[in-house]
């Protein structure tokens, strides 16, 4: 979903915020629809829709069968599912990633980008990563991968009719190129790639040719889009697409960070999804002005409403939004056992574990307060905040305390103890974005504790975020924040998310 939607006036970006790195998006009629890189978690590939560019709504995930989407236990956190295209060819939604680690370029199918979407089809031909399709005059299907090359394919058998050859990949001597998409517009066929690598030097930059192989001259304003070495609150901004609205405008999806705290910068929600329009001069396209805040397009905006806030697990099927680590499997995660509740069984016996029964959503807001009501009578489990398996803070509850955690790298500790009387217990965590004190600031401070009788939040320990963030943590991830169990039967009634105004 985006932020608070709007109807006139300015809008905020980013328009999906959270960790949705990688946007890919096609127009269809007066339908857009978007997808992002899910990486470790399943299910994998957010689907989007949106009829204005501003709004959008998660209509599903399009990788959401085991058979779809396999992920290995031994696979590391930030391997997975890298940088889809989605495309609309023939009649036909396309689909085309990387599971990295697993089982390389595959191809994905469908008449509704809701979903059911197809089995993969293997692609053993096309090497690299982030791969893109193109279709030219003659139905001529081509594939540009990450480096950058280029082949033939068959998107139908997964067949390639002709070996890779490279093509242009961006500045002499700049590191790597990657994210290519290619189009036809016009008179000429445009490449466009992120290039820099994926942190505060990331771009966006251009090239164009006569044909879909090239040769390609760069535009001479390149890169079209970066921030680097700027002071931007933005950063780290590439990855991008293109995508024309049915009113001729023409608009740009990217990634970009939101960093916060002193020098260096944290960010911790990941990448996220932002909106800057595009305008043709000359025949090459010129970014505009990139900005937490940007004038509302020239159309009727159609404001959805934000998710709900609270999950009362009522449903058969947990939303599109829920995601677990690497796979989900019915026996341990269900809310068909105990009727309103989602039950889980536990594997793994903490967040330290490639196999912990976890059920999360993404963090979407600098600031936000988070609830659960857990009964932790047959087991023990908790509320999470995860970046990786050597990242992450916890509040854990059993039928006797309940404790805090603290996993930073290879060290874990005990932040805090307390007993608990028997029942359920209301495990929370409070998320504030932290102002910048002095130079080494961290981005903000996350309080965990538990909700007594009478309301009051008792906080049991308070710890920094820059820790959770990619700076401290590496990879490509943002925070999920969710429910687990760490040994036996643990139940969950409901889980609240409310965003809270930031600093």
């Amino acid at each position: 979903m985006s932020g608070q939607p709007q109807a006139t006036g300015a809008v905020s970006n980013p328009v999906i915020p959270g960790f949705h790195p990688d946007p890919s998006i096609c127009r269809v009629g007066e339908d857009y629809y978007l997808v992002n890189s899910s990486f470790e978690y399943f299910p994998g590939i957010p689907v989007f829709h949106s009829r204005d560019l501003v709004n959008w709504t998660q209509i599903g995930n399009a990788l959401d069968r085991p058979s779809q989407l396999r992920l290995p236990r031994d696979m590391p956190s930030s391997a997975g599912i890298y940088a889809p295209t989605l495309r609309h060819h023939d009649g036909r939604f396309w689909l085309i990633v990387t599971n990295v680690g697993s089982s390389g370029n595959v191809l994905f199918t469908a008449t509704d980008p809701a979903g059911p979407w197809s089995d993969p089809l293997p692609l053993p031909g096309v090497p690299g990563i982030d791969p893109d399709l193109a279709w030219d005059e003659d139905g001529t299907c081509w594939c540009t991968v990450a480096g950058i090359s280029q082949l033939r394919l068959d998107p139908v058998t997964g067949q390639t009719l002709s070996e890779p050859e490279k093509t242009w990949s961006g500045a002499p001597g700049a590191q790597a190129p990657e994210a290519p998409h290619l189009y036809r517009i016009g008179d000429h066929w445009y490449l466009l790639i992120a290039e820099g690598g994926t942190e505060r030097g990331h771009c966006v930059s251009i090239a164009r040719a006569e044909s879909p192989t090239g040769p390609f001259e760069p535009c001479p304003a390149n890169p079209i889009l970066t921030h680097r070495s700027t002071h931007h609150p933005i950063q780290n901004t590439g990855h991008a697409d293109l995508v024309q609205g049915p009113d001729g405008s023409w608009w740009m999806v990217l990634l970009g960070v939101r960093p916060g705290g002193g020098t260096p910068g944290w960010h911790v929600l990941g990448r996220e999804t932002f909106l800057v329009p595009v305008s043709w001069v000359d025949g090459w396209p010129v970014v505009g002005e990139l900005s937490l805040e940007m004038p509302a397009p020239g159309w009727p905006l159609t404001p959805v409403p934000e998710a709900p806030a609270r999950d009362d697990f009522d449903e058969a099927e947990l939303h599109p939004r829920w995601i677990s680590v690497r796979e989900r499997p019915a026996e341990l995660c269900t809310t068909k056992e105990r009727s309103g509740w989602l039950t889980l069984h536990a594997a793994g016996a903490s967040p330290d574990e490639p196999d912990l029964v976890f059920v999360g959503r993404r963090q979407q807001h600098l600031s936000c307060r988070v609830r659960t009501l857990l009964d932790p009578a047959a087991g023990r489990g908790g509320l999470v905040v995860r970046l990786d398996e050597q990242h992450h803070y916890e509040i854990e509850a059993d039928a006797q305390q309940v404790k805090v955690f603290a996993r930073i790298g290879p060290l874990r500790t005990e932040v805090a103890a307390r007993p608990l009387p028997a029942g359920p217990v209301v495990l929370g965590v409070d998320i504030v974005q932290d102002p910048p004190r002095e130079a080494r600031s961290g981005p903000d401070l996350l309080s965990f504790g538990i909700e007594e009788p009478d309301g009051t939040f008792t906080v049991l320990g308070t710890l920094e975020g820059r820790y959770l963030s990619t700076e401290v943590a590496g990879g490509f991830t943002g925070r999920v924040v969710g429910m687990y169990a760490a040994a036996g039967t643990v139940h969950f009634d409901w889980f609240d998310y409310e965003p809270q105004p930031s600093s």
